[in-house]
């Protein structure tokens, strides 16, 4: 008998959780998992153009829309949880001050350069939130745009003075630090929903799959890595 190969598409906030409890399902479940990390919307693009897959992790609207198009199951489904955006900093270098929107656009203008994912949510949102602040003008030439991925690598490098993106994506890198949240009032939370594709072939398999990220151990992970339960709807 053949084993399984579930294709799971996700995007890169759940990378380091999933690939943790990877080894554990494969061997309970006798399958292999095989894993493509990009951001939702690139997900999204992939699945509206026939990729094969059997698992997605994606945003809420973004679940919901390929629900729509009939490429998704509406149920069952596994709400993931939740993260907000951040900032990251250079490793070894000052902790600026984000906590209130005053000192976060202070620094916003004081840095050199700052980094953001190209069509990320994260990053999206940070083009509008500079114009919100009224200071669109004066970061224009700051913007390093990264590639798909972890753009605090760039900070990393050197190539930029600080990072934007979601917290789960920030936290993992090396040679950057993690400097705290957005402030309240500018937060963007994003919601990460597991479904199965309506084409998988493997769909009993992928059921226990959304099931294990739910499970207590999944949550503290998941917690861990910056992504908080989502609060109830209503």
């Amino acid at each position: 008998m053949t084993t399984a190969e579930l294709r799971v598409l996700s995007t890169h906030a759940a990378m380091d959780v999933v690939n943790a409890l990877a080894p554990d399902f494969e061997l309970v479940n006798d399958c292999r998992l095989s894993f493509a990390f990009d951001p939702a919307k690139a997900v999204k693009r992939q699945v509206e153009n026939g990729a094969a897959f059997d698992v997605a992790i994606v945003t809420r609207p973004v679940f919901d829309d390929l629900v729509v198009q009939g490429k998704m199951l509406g149920a069952p489904r596994a709400a993931i949880g939740r993260s907000g955006l951040g900032l990251s900093v250079r490793a070894g270098a000052p902790k600026p001050d984000i906590s209130t929107v005053e000192a976060f656009t202070r620094t916003l203008l004081a840095a050199k350069s700052v980094a953001r994912s190209t069509e990320g949510t994260s990053g999206i949102y940070f083009d509008t939130l500079i114009e919100r602040l009224g200071i669109g003008a004066a970061m224009r030439d700051k913007i390093v745009l990264g590639p798909s991925g972890r753009v605090a690598e760039l900070v990393a490098r050197g190539d930029a003075d600080m990072a934007i993106q979601q917290v789960p994506e920030l936290l993992p890198v090396a040679g950057a630090q993690f400097v705290g949240a957005f402030p309240a009032e500018l937060q963007l939370y994003s919601e990460f929903v597991a479904g199965i594709a309506s084409a998988s072939h493997h769909r009993n398999v992928a059921i226990a799959f959304i099931e294990a990220l739910t499970t207590a151990d999944a949550a503290a992970r998941f917690a861990a890595a910056g992504i908080e339960p989502t609060p109830p709807h209503g």
